[in-house]
């Protein structure tokens, strides 16, 4: 792929409102949200927090299905939600955008009714989605509502393709990423599960996999002038062409699901200068089981958050609440798991969880790959091993860690769709026929600069009974390994002691007698019915 400034610059072209589009002249920053409400004069996708929290923004991408098998596939067509407020116009080339206008012309196809009408008006007909809003009094100011309709049809267009119906928990999980403050969630579940009630109306997909097969082909190179400045937005296809590109452009801005570099433009004002975006890279993507030192899942880190999680929780059941929990499903569906270990963030969820499972991070600089361990990868508060010219091509976690007791606790003062105040990773390994502690990791984040493992409470564990008096010496071993800082979200002894409290809990869950469930050391395993019942009045 060229880079050279003179070369033909593509307009980006993508799906929207039944027709290719094609968009110059918008910097390559520019925002879906803006784009679509400032440009197109769709204005019902709305702005709140500009920072990807609240979910007023809420569309849906379309991509065609590169396995019809895969979670949020609709008949070739893989349909997620994210938030448009940080999503740079240039990442839909190729792609298809839906929007709460989508929505009207597809309740075109129900009959009529005079419902509402005094036969001057014109009657307007309203989608599933939408009427199911209106019967179950969803709406209340109305600011929210387009980002929860947005979300409710993702999930009504994927549980129809699959001949299914979301329980209530199901819908809670789905729309963890729309806030709403006014209306309250109870009415909104009741038009999620009432939805289904009503005439079907389903997105024909043909039209739209036909737009995309015609752009699937084509490279994109985008520029757009800052000034007397131009500034490119590379989109390579293959690792290859990246790897080259990444080596020519040090400095340019490496670009995933723009879940934290949207965050920089939105809310810091920074000047990304060009911008290398690995989206369309498909080997990038890759999750497998591999032979590879001994067996491994291989997880690329262009994957999405929600897709390496589902690969691990496959493997690790325990690990589904952290998945649930971690941000939202927007989110998840736009963030990718390589991201979140590259950007150093000390209150990422995803490194405690990895540095758990012993993970290997692979970095690559040309045809030049390595692998080290996760916690070596960090060097200090936002300082990393990357070379200039080098990229994280994957992450690799060994079978024989999976294999462990696997635990993952997130401290948060909201269940859904929170930072971390802290968040741990455990795995225990006893010896065989013994109560002797074989191998033990105890990673944490929100807890020092980086991410890291406690070194101190893992060697007091090792070679000892695990009993509850190892675990006392461990916990105060662990003062030794952090002395956390306070800040808005917890204060040092809270975060020290919680993260002393954990391992407490993980023995509780693991020893080897008389050792508790899970949902027997958690109050969020109980909260789910007690909301339930309470939204029921029981």
């Amino acid at each position: 792929m060229s880079t050279d400034s003179s070369s033909k610059i593509q307009p980006i072209r993508f799906f929207h409102r039944g027709k290719i589009v094609d968009v110059t002249g918008v910097h390559p920053t520019r925002s879906v949200l803006d784009w679509l409400r400032e440009d197109a004069r769709c204005t019902g996708t709305k702005e709140g927090c500009n920072e990807g929290d609240c979910g007023a923004c809420t569309v849906v991408i379309g991509e065609l299905a590169a396995d019809p098998q895969a979670p949020g596939t609709v008949d070739g067509l893989s349909l997620q939600t994210v938030n448009a407020c940080i999503q740079f116009l240039p990442t839909l080339h190729g792609k298809a955008l839906f929007t709460v206008e989508d929505l009207k012309a597809q309740a075109q196809c129900l009959p009529k009714t005079q419902s509402g009408s005094n036969g001057k008006h014109p009657v307007h007909t309203l989608h599933p989605v939408q009427q199911a809003m209106v019967d179950c009094h969803g709406s209340q100011c109305g600011f929210c509502t387009p980002g929860f309709v947005m979300s409710l049809w993702a999930s009504y267009e994927h549980h129809q393709a699959e001949g299914t119906q979301p329980t209530r928990q199901q819908l809670a999980d789905e729309l963890s990423g729309n806030l709403c403050r006014c209306t309250g969630y109870r009415p909104i579940l009741d038009a999620g599960q009432r939805m289904f009630d009503l005439p079907a109306v389903r997105l024909d997909t043909q039209p739209v996999i036909a737009a995309l097969t015609a752009l699937k082909n084509e490279g994109f190179d985008y520029a757009a002038p800052l000034g007397a400045r131009i500034d490119h937005f590379h989109a390579p296809k293959t690792l290859a062409q990246l790897a080259a590109l990444r080596e020519q452009k040090p400095r340019a801005q490496l670009l995933a699901g723009s879940t934290d570099v949207g965050l920089w433009v939105n809310k810091q004002f920074r000047d990304l200068g060009d911008i290398i975006y690995v989206g369309d890279v498909a080997e990038l993507k890759t999750i497998e089981d591999r032979k590879d030192n001994g067996g491994e899942l291989y997880i690329g880190a262009g994957a999405s958050l929600e897709s390496a999680f589902a690969a691990l929780v496959e493997r690790v059941p325990s690990l589904a609440e952290v998945w649930l929990r971690f941000a939202s499903p927007p989110i998840r569906h736009a963030g990718t798991m390589g991201g979140n270990v590259a950007n150093g963030s000390p209150i990422g969820d995803s490194p405690p969880v990895l540095m758990s499972l012993d993970a290997q991070i692979e970095l690559r600089r040309g045809d030049v790959v390595r692998r080290m361990p996760l916690p070596d990868f960090y060097l200090d508060y936002m300082k990393n091993q990357l070379q200039p010219g080098e990229f994280v091509q994957g992450l690799a976690v060994p079978h024989a860690a999976m294999r462990r007791q696997v635990r993952a606790y997130k401290i948060s003062k909201r269940f859904d769709c929170d930072i971390s105040a802290l968040c741990a990773g455990f795995a225990i390994e006893l010896e065989a026929g013994s109560d002797t502690v074989k191998a033990v990791r105890l990673a944490f984040g929100g807890m020092a600069a980086v991410v890291k493992r406690a070194a101190n409470a893992e060697a007091a564990l090792v070679g000892k009974p695990w009993t509850q008096a190892s675990v006392a010496t461990a916990r105060l071993a662990l003062a030794q390994d952090f002395k956390p800082l306070s800040d808005m979200r917890a204060s040092a002894d809270y975060r020290l002691l919680v993260a002393q409290n954990l391992i407490q809990r993980l023995w509780l869950e693991t020893r080897a007698e008389d050792a508790l469930p899970i949902e027997e050391t958690s109050v969020w395993s109980v909260m789910p019915h007690a909301v339930n019942a309470a939204a029921e009045g029981i």
